[in-house]
């Protein structure tokens, strides 16, 4: 079910000016993000987003209410209760500056490193839902083995091979081993956004996957992209240090983190794999650089595995 950009952009101008004046509003309203699993629009300093169909609202509401109890470590929502558009159902946030792409250098290993150890220390909700993590990647595999393209590629047999040594918690398919903590689910830098003062700081973003579940998935991607060769050293060490700092309790405090974060690394490398095979095709082109070093990355798991 698609959202169309007009009801959003119509809802969400009467939502950042009641009454009247949203007809005036000199207030520019920019597309953020469109996407089958996501509308992101801003209007000043409001954004709308739509959420992906079939999204759980009593589920959502839950996550919603987790990040307005957590303002200092999660983006807090105008309101914990969303509404419906177009059939989809859309929440509303306060704008925040995201990271910039173009420098690489001021990227904020620290302060994700910070927000994540806050978040995993912080108390559990009863009845949150578990983190989606897992779950999004058993999807990113379902899209891949319906692609009869993508299957006919010599390199997706090792993608599919990787996902199959992984055990079955990281597959979706059983509960994580160990304490659960509150995890958000789908980290990357993407995931901040820096808020002006006088509540400035950076902030995590998006709550679609936030759950209960094992904390070092949290740390997985940046951990894959260092162990595929695409983040460079002394930028993980910057942030495994920083979390370690932060009391972040999915790692041990000191010493070689690798037996805690092998296999979410893992799972976020084929994960990762997958989405690039199929995207690649989509587009009718050939994985680009980055892409290839994830698939190449499943190469080398399955034949280090035999």
């Amino acid at each position: 079910m698609t959202v169309t950009p007009d009801a959003l952009t119509a809802r969400l101008t009467s939502t950042a000016h009641p009454g009247p004046a949203a007809a005036n509003c000199p207030c520019p309203t920019g597309l953020l993000a469109d996407r089958p699993d996501a509308t992101v629009l801003r209007h000043g300093d409001t954004v709308a987003k739509a959420h992906a169909p079939g999204t759980d609202p009593e589920a959502l509401v839950r996550r919603l209410t987790v990040a307005a109890r957590l303002p200092d470590v999660l983006l807090a929502p105008l309101w914990t209760t969303p509404e419906t558009v177009d059939g989809r159902l859309v929440t509303y946030w306060p704008h925040g500056t995201p990271v910039d792409r173009d420098d690489p250098d001021a990227a904020p290993w620290e302060a994700a490193a910070t927000l994540l150890a806050r978040l995993h220390r912080a108390p559990l909700e009863t009845r949150l839902p578990p983190m989606r993590g897992p779950a999004k990647a058993a999807a990113a595999i379902a899209r891949l083995k319906k692609s009869p393209k993508a299957l006919s590629r010599s390199d997706a047999a090792p993608v599919l091979d990787a996902w199959a040594a992984l055990p079955g918690w990281a597959r979706g398919e059983e509960p994580a081993p160990g304490v659960p903590a509150l995890c958000h689910g789908d980290l990357h830098l993407g995931q901040l956004v820096r808020r002006p003062a006088p509540d400035g700081g950076w902030r995590l973003i998006d709550v679609d996957d936030l759950g209960t579940g094992i904390p070092a998935w949290d740390l997985a991607r940046p951990a894959a992209w260092y162990a595929c060769g695409l983040l460079p050293p002394e930028e993980w060490t910057r942030f495994l240090d920083a979390y370690r700092a932060a009391g972040g309790p999915a790692v041990p405090p000191d010493g070689d983190p690798w037996p805690v974060l092998d296999v979410p690394a893992r799972a976020l490398t084929v994960q990762t794999a997958a989405l690039a095979l199929t995207k690649a095709l989509a587009a009718g082109r050939s994985p680009d650089e980055v892409e290839q070093a994830v698939v190449d990355a499943c190469a080398r798991m399955t034949a280090s595995a035999r």
